[in-house]
């Protein structure tokens, strides 16, 4: 039986932009669980965060950091639906090109 190998995050994915340039990204490499097991934990934050900043009138400090959780979050995420798509949208590239050639 053949051992498959552990998805990886690709470095595909920016995650916050300052200037039209992406200043943060997914690092390669990452297991996939730890990535999504991350984002997670960043979702439940700016969950909380949103709460807390429905009932703070004097400042929009929780808000903000909620939205850049929310940011890096939606990255992982994006990053780990490349990883489980990529096998599905190459595959179908290559059967077209067989068919050209034959």
């Amino acid at each position: 039986m053949t051992e498959q190998p552990e998805l990886k995050t690709i470095d595909l994915t920016p995650a916050i932009y300052c200037a039209d340039q992406a200043l943060f990204h997914v690092t390669r490499d990452v297991p996939l669980g730890d990535a999504l097991s991350m984002a997670s934990d960043f979702l439940f934050l700016a969950k909380t965060l949103t709460e807390d900043s429905a009932y703070a009138i004097d400042t929009d400090r929780h808000a903000w950091a909620a939205h850049y959780l929310t940011s890096m979050s939606k990255a992982l995420v994006d990053d780990a639906v490349k990883v489980l798509t990529r096998d599905r949208t190459v595959a179908p590239m290559s059967r077209r090109a067989a068919e050209a050639e034959g």
